[in-house]
């Protein structure tokens, strides 16, 4: 179903006015949906959009479980929180920005991660790509939108990177260029030959998203991070590259004091190190938490069982 909702902003603005009016929209449409469908049970995975559902619930007495990616939780989240039986969490690390009156609640679940993308194949994936079998493979992915800066960053060096290594870029639809130099290859959106290029590359550079921290951490990926800056986000990325850079399993790069001479001698200090590749890896694999989504699945299943007592 598709409901109205305003954006929740943490600073002044004059959209918040009209933005408090498609709320309160949104939770009367959540509220007559609700009493149409008579769940047992609301899960909600954050977003501003799901404020209004949540509340709607917990006014018809509708229990409710909220899951946070993110090691810092948005405000939809911080919201939720109050009025769901239960949040679900990805790391330790996200119990300190909840309350003492909230701890009860928590449960560590990790992120839940996308079962094809566990079954990715190094060989076929190497086999399938076009790049000489023996050069190291680097992926580039800026979201399946692209990230422009990323983008502009790499063809800057994409020149010098060809001649080493073999460059699978995932550019978006507004940045996609067809491909002029031997081994770059660009792509507007890698779909179904994730999980394969994935399993093949040697080095991942992508923003700081939870779901792709995950993916990362899931199949063993070393990776350069280069997360939003606050200019253009709340700094969640920040914050969940900051565990990868802990872990020493990434190395985390400023975008506003980033240059092209400075990201390809990072690139290459790492691709030509490949017992620092192999540790970085072990320790993203050690940050993954499996049976995450079975986890999810057995706590909501509890929950509804409890709730028809």
């Amino acid at each position: 179903y598709r409901i109205p909702s305003g954006k929740l902003r943490r600073y002044f603005s004059v959209k918040n006015i009209s933005d408090a009016g498609k709320i309160l929209l949104g939770i009367i449409v959540s509220f007559i949906i609700l009493l149409k469908e008579k769940p047992q049970l609301l899960f909600s995975k954050g977003g501003y959009v799901s404020v209004p559902p949540v509340l709607a619930a917990f006014v018809l007495k509708i229990p409710s479980i909220t899951h946070e990616s993110d090691i810092d939780p948005g405000l939809a989240t911080r919201i939720n929180a109050r009025f769901t039986k239960k949040i679900l969490i990805s790391t330790e690390e996200t119990a300190k920005y909840f309350g003492e009156s909230l701890s009860e609640k928590l449960i560590v679940t990790g992120n839940p991660v996308r079962s094809s993308v566990l079954h990715g194949n190094r060989e076929r994936g190497k086999k399938n790509l076009p790049c000489p079998y023996d050069r190291k493979i680097l992926l580039i992915m800026g979201g399946s939108q692209g990230a422009h800066y990323i983008n502009t960053m790499i063809e800057s060096i994409a020149e010098d990177l060809s001649k080493k290594y073999c460059i699978i870029h995932q550019t978006g639809i507004k940045d996609f260029k067809p491909e002029i130099l031997r081994n770059y290859h660009t792509m507007k959106y890698i779909n179904e030959e994730l999980p394969d290029i994935l399993a093949a590359s040697d080095l991942v550079i992508c923003r700081a998203g939870a779901n792709t921290l995950w993916e990362l951490s899931a199949c063993k990926k070393a990776s350069v991070l280069i997360p939003l800056p606050l200019s253009g986000s709340r700094g969640d990325q920040i914050k969940n590259a900051e565990i990868f850079k802990k872990a020493h399993a990434a190395v985390v790069l400023d975008q506003d004091n980033l240059t092209s001479k400075k990201l390809l001698e990072i690139i290459t200090t790492l691709l030509d190190n490949e017992e620092k590749l192999m540790m970085m890896r072990e320790n993203a694999g050690k940050l993954f938490k499996k049976g995450s989504a079975k986890l999810i699945a057995e706590i909501i299943l509890r929950s509804i069982y409890a709730s028809g007592e």
